[in-house]
């Protein structure tokens, strides 16, 4: 039995901590560049005790194999505004040297049945502590902003109906995720008008757009609760 959780987060909170500020920095030197940023925004999380402990007995993983068999309790979101963006990001990543991936998987060209689409990456990432260095997985998903609201809506639906949804239910998330990559395919065909159109925002006054997301997606996420 895991005796001390505390101890165990700390290198996984300071792997989220040191990854979402590289990740913002990557974001960062494009703009700087007055260049557009394939990273519109980074979030992040390590997976709570009890959820851990629920995949562990749903999954069959003994705590001894927790750190090896269990790939996400440190998870980074990257948003981007379109999905040419996504394999850019992926590239960028792939490149770096202070992280290695050690597996991808493409559910945007692979969607899911449910309709899930999302592109994950498995990165090793050392940690350097006090008592040396510690390598951990992590998990980063990207995703576009329409891709992240109907993963955002479809999770809190998983939440209430534990994964037994109704018919119906399962028939419109699917709808709902077909029109939210419509979406996503006629923002690409306009990308240059759009992109014109946020630099000239930009020097003008107005909510920043992480701001706007990240307040939409904490209060979608509480649909479910």
């Amino acid at each position: 039995m895991m005796e001390d959780w505390h101890a165990f987060f700390v290198p996984y909170e300071q792997a989220i901590s040191e990854l979402k500020i590289k990740l913002k920095g990557i974001r960062k030197q494009f703009r700087e560049k007055g260049e557009h940023s394939p990273i519109e925004f980074v979030t992040g999380r390590v997976k709570p005790e009890h959820s851990i402990k629920t995949k562990l007995k749903r999954r069959g993983i003994s705590e001894a194999r927790l750190e090896k068999d269990m790939t996400d309790i440190a998870g980074l979101r990257i948003m981007c505004q379109f999905v040419d963006d996504i394999y850019q990001v992926v590239e960028l990543i792939k490149q770096r040297k202070d992280m290695r991936v050690i597996n991808e998987l493409d559910y945007i060209a692979n969607k899911k049945d449910s309709g899930y689409r999302s592109y994950h990456l498995i990165i090793e990432y050392p940690v350097q502590s006090i008592d040396g260095e510690k390598k951990i997985y992590a998990e980063i998903q990207i995703r576009t902003l329409a891709m992240n609201f109907w993963a955002t809506i479809e999770h809190s639906l998983n939440y209430k109906y534990q994964g037994d949804f109704p018919v119906e239910i399962k028939q419109r998330l699917i709808n709902a995720a077909e029109a939210a990559y419509l979406l996503d395919e006629e923002m690409s065909e306009i990308r240059e008008e759009i992109q014109e159109a946020q630099h000239l925002f930009s020097h003008g006054k107005g909510q920043d757009l992480e701001d706007i997301v990240t307040l939409y997606d904490d209060m979608a996420k509480n649909i479910g609760g």
